[in-house]
């Protein structure tokens, strides 16, 4: 990893050289050295600006067979106008401890995300699934279908989102030659009727779903947002749940509903494994008569492998 100068890539570089890094292989890869021992994830941490002007969210990690250490930062600043919300990846190397690559991080987040969210439906998701619905119209909704599409062979996607027909013109156009054509459905009790994995990908601070549209078989997979304590689903329902995660370690310390479940007397010891254990295939297997729930709050190792994929791709076409 020589060069004589960091690389510095802005968002449309980072876009470009995602589109051709395949993130579900790399974070597999990432998962099953996390499993083994061999990449080191500390807690984020978040650093409040005085007089409630925001915050920022560190994110780091260690790749140590890869050689490289890197950290996000992601600060959330509130201006008059509103909030908003940026962050920039660091990579560095271990042998030298000089930088490496400074990028962009919109598209390396969005890609991370949703192939962590891939990796997971890939090793919890029933192999006879057929019915995919997303709730959530954004770009990481989006990125989510598009890594999800090649793992089973779906019959039916249905995306829903809260006032999803005024986008439907520009969702249609976003589609393209996916098959099966996605349905846009305005109501989210049809969203979700039958479906065997539901991707919740959202900003909500408040569940989108409710525990009756949680059945037996159902996989169930959530991201972060930055509202605190944010939960996508009920916590009570975690109760009745084959519960997975990201991290064990760190997860179920800040996710919403984890934290708000713990209250009322949910342990986080009913966790059946995160995602290096399942890579690894050391994770207890989902009880077949519940719902199974897999909850991602975002790595800093996820961004450090996805910055070292662009790294690489970078300096070979450099």
């Amino acid at each position: 990893m020589k060069q004589l100068h960091p690389a510095w890539l802005d968002a449309a570089a980072v876009e470009n050289l995602a589109k051709r890094i395949n993130a579900v292989a790399a974070m597999r890869e990432l998962f099953q050295a996390h499993g083994q021992g061999r990449a080191v994830q500390p807690p984020q941490v978040l650093t409040l600006l005085p007089d409630d002007r925001g915050d920022f969210i560190t994110y780091s990690g260690i790749l140590a067979a890869d050689g490289v250490f890197g950290v996000k930062v992601s600060p959330y600043v509130i201006t008059p106008s509103g909030g908003r919300v940026t962050a920039t990846t660091m990579l560095l190397s271990v042998e030298t401890g000089q930088p490496l690559l400074f990028c962009d991080s919109l598209a390396l987040t969005t890609e991370r995300t949703a192939a962590t969210t891939a990796l997971a439906v890939d090793l919890l998701a029933r192999p006879d699934a057929v019915n995919l619905t997303i709730v959530g119209s954004g770009s990481i909704a989006l990125a989510h279908l598009r890594h999800a599409l090649p793992l089973r062979a779906w019959t039916r996607i249905r995306i829903h989102s809260r006032n999803i027909s005024a986008k439907k013109d520009a969702l249609v156009a976003r589609f393209g030659e996916i098959r099966p054509v996605p349905e846009i459905v305005d109501d989210c009790s049809l969203a979700v009727a039958d479906a065997d994995v539901v991707l919740l990908c959202t900003s909500s601070g408040t569940p989108v779903i409710s525990t009756e549209h949680i059945k037996p078989g159902m996989l169930v997979t959530s991201i972060s947002t930055n509202v605190a304590r944010a939960h996508e689903i009920p916590p009570e329902t975690l109760e009745g749940m084959n519960v997975y995660c990201d991290n064990r370690s760190t997860t179920p310390l800040i996710a919403g509903e984890m934290v708000l479940a713990a209250e009322s007397g949910w342990s986080r010891d009913d966790i059946r494994g995160d995602l290096g254990d399942l890579a690894c295939g050391k994770a207890q297997a989902p009880l077949p008569d519940r719902p199974s729930f897999f909850r991602s709050m975002g790595l800093g190792i996820e961004d450090v492998k996805m910055a070292l994929e662009i790294y690489r791709l970078n300096s070979q076409t450099s």
